[in-house]
């Protein structure tokens, strides 16, 4: 065997060639190789046997809202992490909203990083803003480390952080593009909202006509223009509407550098189970017909859509009340992510592997994350240990969220997550945690 002080033995391990019994030798926080199930143990290493419980690397969350420092009362990196890490997520990568001040400067970057050193439990990334005001200071955010850029093409909701319209994204993508960076987008049109019926009240029906398909499907739109136009890379944020995926295969088969992410919310929630007065469920862009959400699970099968991220944007309680125009738009789910997602998928007839790809693999790689997102050799020792044929019954109680309101009460999803490790140390494990050890990551490191 490989030189190791940590062996890892499954019958079931997830690796890049498929599911297989497997011993993985780990030293000093690295995969160092990838061995037979009965290879023998060095001298001086411990040995984990895991049964057969999954071996698989830990998830990669890139869409985050951790909002701290300022709204800390939201949630926070101590929270945050410690429920990403109770759902076997090891790395998340957090949004420039909703904190304060927002990750839009070198300074506020360094502000957040302050707060977070010796608060994570898991590693955590931070993306930058684009803000129509800060042109000038995407390079030196791209240089301090940041993973890419968040923009919004309609209002953001927090006053802090502004949309850009058609000439402010044409300004800052081409700005992206002239260093190679990542624009990642919460593509939903303004004018399209706007002309949309606003009827306020607890009527799901309501907030629904409120966001219509085609505000995402023409900001969708408008974004690959830009991108073709300048050959910029570009992301596509939480993507909800099924009409935009011809044109987002069009546009991956011509050669536009885009990708698209899209939610667990998305995948197992529909609009017709949403009580009336139920704004745990509200989420922007909204969830969406049975049937639209059909045609998501067919676009992640095929690649159209590449990765699938939580979206977690938390609140206080008293901010989701029943009027559904009026609650804060958010749905936590770092900690429910793998099983809500892996519940759904084995009804459609998809394997964990599929899973790891769309919520390890793709999130790693879209982000560039090298070390993460897989089982081999020179890998990040990162894992979770689940037990994908066990159930429970979603217990908000039992969250680690810092606000436990969530869209999952009561349901009964697989998979339950019997341990987490960070480089080769177990950070969770039965509902216990060990003392934060995540490190704050850069781009490429």
């Amino acid at each position: 065997m490989s030189d190791a002080e940590l062996v890892l033995r499954s019958t079931r391990v997830i690796t890049p060639e498929g599911t297989r019994a497997a011993s993985v030798a780990v030293l000093a926080g690295t995969i160092t190789a990838v061995l037979p199930y009965d290879a023998e143990v060095p001298s001086g290493a411990r040995l984990e046997d895991l049964g057969d419980d999954v071996l698989l690397p830990g998830l990669v969350d890139t869409h985050v809202h951790v909002n701290d420092p300022g709204r800390t009362e939201w949630e926070g990196f101590w929270t945050a992490t410690r429920a990403a890490a109770a759902g076997g997520i090891t790395t998340l990568v957090d949004m420039p909203l909703n904190s304060l001040p927002p990750t839009t400067t070198v300074d506020h970057l360094h502000t957040k990083r302050r707060v977070a050193a010796d608060k994570a439990h898991i590693d955590v990334g931070f993306w930058g803003g684009a803000l129509p005001d800060n042109v000038k200071d995407l390079r030196p955010l791209h240089d301090a480390g940041v993973f890419g850029f968040k923009a919004f093409l309609s209002p953001s909701g927090v006053d802090e952080f502004p949309h850009l319209d058609q000439d402010g994204l044409a300004r800052s993508l081409a700005e992206i593009a002239g260093f190679g960076g990542l624009l990642i987008v919460h593509a939903e049109d303004p004018h399209h909202l706007d002309a949309a019926p606003q009827r306020p009240g607890p009527r799901y029906a309501d907030f629904l006509a409120s966001r219509p398909r085609d505000a995402e499907d023409t900001a969708v739109a408008h974004l690959i223009d830009q991108a073709k136009r300048l050959h910029a890379r570009v992301h596509v944020l939480h993507l909800s509407s099924s009409d935009a995926l011809p044109l987002i295969a069009r546009a991956k088969e011509d050669g536009v550098r885009v990708t698209v992410e899209t939610c667990p919310h998305y995948l197992t929630l529909t609009a017709e189970e949403v009580p009336d007065g139920a704004s745990e469920f509200k989420c922007c862009p909204p969830i969406r017909e049975a049937a639209n959400q059909d045609l998501l699970w067919q676009a992640l099968a095929d690649g159209t859509i590449d990765c699938v991220v939580t979206d977690h944007s938390p609140s206080t309680a008293d901010l989701k009340t029943d009027d559904f125009a009026t609650a804060w738009g958010g749905i936590s789910g770092l900690q429910l992510s793998l099983p809500a997602v892996w519940t759904e998928a084995r009804r459609r007839g998809h394997g964990l592997e599929d899973v790891v790809r769309w919520m390890s693999t793709r999130t790693a790689a879209l982000v560039g994350l090298g070390r993460k997102g897989a089982i081999e050799a020179g890998r990040d020792a990162d894992f979770a240990v689940l037990a994908p044929d066990e159930t429970f019954t979603v217990d908000p109680a039992a969250l680690q969220h810092r606000n436990r309101v969530t869209a999952y009460a009561g349901r009964t999803l697989y998979g339950v997550v019997k341990s987490t490790w960070l480089r080769g140390e177990r950070v969770v494990a039965d509902g216990v945690f060990t003392a934060p050890r995540g490190r704050l990551l850069t781009r490429d490191h």
